[in-house]
């Protein structure tokens, strides 16, 4: 192997001549210089984990936006987004790196979303530059490619130094399947333009596979290799929330790599760079490159020094973990620096070995991949008193949600770990509409249930059949209200209508609901007469109500509304004989299916 170099670090003697030299030897010298420049730098506790792995890589998410829709990365319903005064602002951004770099990061990697797609990214670039004398080396980002080849040589002239491109398919049709945008093309500009760049040190294009859709591409990806110096990795198909993993869609690596040396029978391994999440092996004779990285089915989690902050200013120490800790709501109540390392340091501490096996990962909890890279919901959550912090966690099963208290913490817990906010309620504390427009429209349904406790009386004439209105005078008060409300029709009949009718008009009445063109609205209301002891007996009108639609957002408003609006029917229709003793009550969704938060349905317990 020849490797053309100069020494010119402390400890090895100067040499203007250029010479050959073993591999073991450069790792020598790589080590050793590492070690000089680690004793000028000491690299900081905060950024090393129970297993002694060092953290030097740090990957900021820029943004929560994507100009792509790929079904991997987002949910098929989309997501929503956290407000703008939520996310981090350019100086809290720069700030955070700084501290990291300054306590031993060495790469900062840009990321989304699409980070391309955020305003003033080009003077992020330039701050990060500015870092470099306090030992940061390189400055990557990961992205589409859809917008960037006029970009990219600004950005490469402000510090950028390695590009990732995502990039799945190279078949145009396909590319608009997976991604619901066109583009190809746009992408394969900027990797030309990235290619011609002298100033990038390393262009990767990053391939998810998923088997029966793309994998019978990998042998088109080498082949790339033979005349471009780029580096394809394949990817394997990670599960995150709403992306409908399947390991019978993931292909596991040491296939790809058996159908590619069928291929190429000479293909060998090539040395990794050193935490590399890739395996890499080489054609001979070729450019570039190719690796796998095997998440799933060959984690490299002994070696990861990767960090996470989220575009909301979250830490995560692992892409698989949902736990979050907000460094952003620290630095907005005045934490020094010291303070945020300090909360960065626990974070660190709590990073586990490695992370569960692949069918056990939690796609309930964690964010899906276009948040991590906002709202989600901070597990757990602490709530401060005087003498200790109380310390709680979200349970969840298939029926019913609610909060247990693990129990009391007396060390430090950082106040960052929140309550999930009210997605109604801008940042300021005022009322605010849902953004919907980046979500996908799907098919929801809804079904809530409320009732109406009714004296005998009322049930009597709920369920009787009145004859034909006479002329003969009423004897007594009670007759001419039994009369009155006879005369009003058959009441479950009109309190279905008026159901039916409320439902669609839920966004005239809530002032915040979203207008939603309903399929199907079906309401049922049903008497019921229940023994409660010996000698009394329960009296009601049961209202369910199912509303279905095809829309960006949930109809459980509609389906609420028109039990709502069914029962206070039954009221006006009964009032004459029993509106001092009716009450309504019980109204809740039973039932629910489509969107983000998934399937839910509510125990029989839980509504009787």
């Amino acid at each position: 192997m020849k490797v053309p170099f100069r020494l010119a670090s402390r400890g090895f003697a100067t040499s203007a001549s250029t010479f050959r030299a073993s591999a073991s030897d450069v790792k020598k010298v790589a080590q050793a210089k590492i070690s000089s420049v680690d004793s000028i730098r000491p690299f900081s506790e905060a950024l090393i984990d129970s297993f002694s792995r060092r953290h030097d890589y740090l990957r900021i998410s820029l943004t929560e936006r994507c100009n792509l829709r790929c079904f991997y990365c987002m949910p098929e319903e989309g997501v929503e987004l956290t407000p703008k005064a939520n996310l981090l602002t350019d100086s809290e951004l720069l700030r955070l790196g700084k501290l990291f770099v300054e306590s031993g990061v060495t790469k900062i990697r840009l990321t989304g979303g699409e980070p391309t797609v955020r305003a003033g990214i080009g003077e992020i670039i330039a701050g990060l530059n500015d870092l470099r004398p306090y030992g940061l080396k390189s400055i990557a980002m990961t992205s589409n490619g859809l917008a960037l080849h006029r970009r990219l040589p600004g950005f490469v002239e402000n510090g950028l130094s390695h590009l990732n491109l995502s990039l799945d398919t190279l078949d145009p049709f396909k590319f608009e399947f997976m991604t619901k945008r066109r583009g190809l093309d746009a992408v394969l500009k900027t990797l030309n333009v990235a290619l011609e760049s002298p100033y990038l040190k390393k262009v990767k294009l990053n391939v998810v596979v998923v088997k029966g859709l793309n994998d019978s591409e990998v042998l088109d990806f080498v082949e790339m290799t033979r005349n471009k110096p780029i580096s394809v990795r394949f990817i394997e198909f990670m599960p995150f929330t709403g992306n409908k993993w399947d390991k019978f869609k993931m292909v596991p690596s040491t296939d790809l790599l058996q159908i590619i040396s069928n291929k190429y029978p000479g293909v060998v391994r090539i040395t990794d760079e050193a935490n590399d999440t890739a395996r890499s092996w080489k054609i001979p004779g070729y450019q570039g490159e190719f690796g796998f990285i095997s998440s799933m089915s060959d984690h490299f989690c002994s070696t990861c020094n990767r960090l996470r902050i989220t575009s909301d200013g979250q830490i995560k120490v692992c892409l698989f973990d949902a736990k979050e800790v907000s460094l952003r709501d620290e630095m907005r109540r005045g934490a020094s620096d010291s303070d945020l390392l300090h909360i960065i340091g626990r974070a660190v501490l709590g990073k586990q070995e490695k992370h569960v096996h692949m069918e056990n990962i939690d796609v309930v909890s964690n964010r899906p991949m276009i948040l991590i890279g906002g709202p989600a919901i901070k597990y757990p959550f602490v709530s401060h008193t005087p003498q200790n912090i109380q310390l709680y966690t979200f349970a969840k099963n298939s029926s019913r949600t609610h909060w247990k208290r693990l129990g009391r913490l007396r060390t430090f817990c950082s106040s960052a770990i929140q309550w999930p906010g009210l997605t109604h309620i801008d940042e300021q504390g005022r009322a605010s509409m849902v953004d919907v427009s980046e979500k996908n429209v799907t098919k929801r349904s809804a079904t809530a249930t409320g009732r109406i406790i009714i004296p005998l009386i009322a049930y009597e004439l709920v369920t009787a059949s009145f004859p034909p209105e006479s002329h003969q005078s009423c004897s007594s008060p009670l007759d001419i209200a039994k009369a009155k409300a006879s005369r009003k029709g058959d009441t479950l009949t009109v309190a279905q209508l008026a159901a039916i009718m409320g439902s669609k008009k839920t966004a005239d009445l809530i002032p915040l609901c979203h207008p939603l063109p309903l399929t199907n609205v079906k309401v049922d209301l049903v008497c019921e007469a229940d023994k409660i002891s010996q000698d009394t007996w329960r009296y009601s009108i049961l209202c369910r109500a199912t509303v279905t639609c095809e829309g960006k957002t949930g109809v459980e408003m509609e389906a609420l509304t028109a039990v709502s609006v069914g029962l206070l029917t039954v009221w006006d229709m009964l009032k004459a004989v029993a509106g001092k003793e009716m009450v309504i009550g019980e109204i809740l969704v039973v039932e629910k299916s489509g969107g983000r938060s998934g399937d839910f349905l509510r125990e029989p317990s839980s509504v009787s």
